[in-house]
This record gives structure tokens, C-alpha cells and sequence, in this order.
């Protein structure tokens, strides 16, 4: 005869242990759950900036869960390049997975241009020096497609029916994802130069 006690113990292993499993996954989260995981802003490694409120909490956190060595990578080259020194171009941190592209440019008018989106990265958009405004919008907001997806450089241009305009300078950062259609680079005021790094964060 098998051992009540045993069986009760290792059922009760065995629940802890799906409960665990579950927890972990933000999927399954409630949106409280969700908020307070991110103000706790653990995930940041230590970087000394403030996340935008447009970020969609939700779909970060299944990322980062999802491919969490990735996610800390990123916030730790943040905090520890010297950002303002790094020079334009692409400086890989763990190769194709996730690097940082690092820009300098003038702001444009809105009417110069177009809204963008990703498939295959997500962003983490930072303003180094200078200031920009940076448009918004859900996909469901898409209203026609410009130049279709390159998979080459993915990429996709469109214009959008509605959008959220966003102030970007110091001190804030971005976060885009494959469903966020955005337009960074706009005038705040006058055309300006920025200089701007971009990580980019394979999202498999």
C-alpha cells in the first residue's frame, strides 16, 4: 500500500511547482500584477531613466520573460555605455539578437514623414542629446501602406488615421513593438539635431 502521506507531500510539490511555472509567465497576469512588476523596475538593471507611460506593459513583460538574457543585455549596455560618446552607426552587443544603432539628424516636419513598424525587433528608443516629438499608433489604426515590409531591413512604412504625439528627450525612453506603428524623428518646435541610439531587440 502506497504512503497517504508521500502522496499528499509530493502532490503538493507538484502543485507549488505549477504555480511557480505560472507565475512566471505574464500572460497569464492580471493587469495590477503587471503594474506592480514594472514600477518595481527591476528589469531596468540600474539604468537611470524613466520608461515612457506609453509603453504597453504587457506585451514588455511576456517579452522579457520570453527572452529575458536579451532584455537584461540591453538595459545593462545602456547603463553602462557611454552613450553621449558612442559614434553613429551599429555597435552589435550579442550579434543579430541585439544591437544598438546610433544616430545623429535633423528633426523633420511632420509632412516629411512616415510611420513605421517592425516584425522581427523591438525597440528601445533613447534620446541622447536634443528633444523630438515621436507619433504613435496601435495597427489597428493603419490606414495605408506606403512601402510594403522588406524583411531585409525590417521594415514597413504606412500612414495612420489616428495617432498619440510623444515628447522625447533625456531621460525618457521608448519601447516599440510590433504592433506599435511609430514616427520618431519630428520637429519639437524648430528642426533640431538629435542624436539618438535605438537598441534593437530580437524578439523570437
Amino acid at each position: 500500500m502506497k504512503n497517504p502521506i508521500l502522496q499528499i507531500s509530493l502532490l503538493t510539490v507538484l502543485l507549488f511547482i505549477a504555480g511557480c511555472s505560472g507565475s512566471s509567465d505574464p500572460s497569464n497576469w492580471d493587469n495590477s500584477k503587471i503594474d506592480a512588476w514594472f514600477r518595481r523596475g527591476e528589469w531596468m538593471n540600474g539604468w537611470n531613466a524613466v520608461p515612457d507611460p506609453s509603453v504597453n506593459k504587457k506585451t514588455f513583460a511576456v517579452s522579457y520573460f520570453k527572452n529575458k538574457e536579451r532584455w537584461d543585455k540591453a538595459f545593462e549596455f545602456l547603463k553602462t555605455a557611454n552613450l553621449e560618446e558612442l559614434a553613429p552607426g551599429r555597435h552589435d552587443i550579442d550579434g543579430d539578437n541585439l544591437y544598438a544603432a546610433v544616430s545623429e539628424y535633423i528633426t523633420k516636419d511632420p509632412e516629411e514623414a512616415s510611420y513605421e513598424s517592425h516584425r522581427q525587433y523591438a525597440d528601445i528608443q533613447y534620446v541622447v542629446s536634443g528633444k523630438e516629438l515621436m507619433g504613435l499608433a496601435p495597427s489597428s489604426k493603419l490606414k495605408e501602406v506606403l512601402i510594403p515590409y522588406d524583411i531585409s531591413k525590417d521594415i514597413e512604412f504606412m500612414t495612420v488615421g489616428d495617432a498619440t504625439i510623444l515628447n522625447a528627450s533625456p531621460g525618457r525612453f521608448f519601447m516599440f513593438f510590433p504592433d506599435d506603428l511609430h514616427c520618431p524623428g519630428l520637429k519639437d518646435g524648430e528642426n533640431s539635431p538629435v542624436k539618438k541610439v535605438v537598441i534593437k531587440v530580437k524578439i523570437d
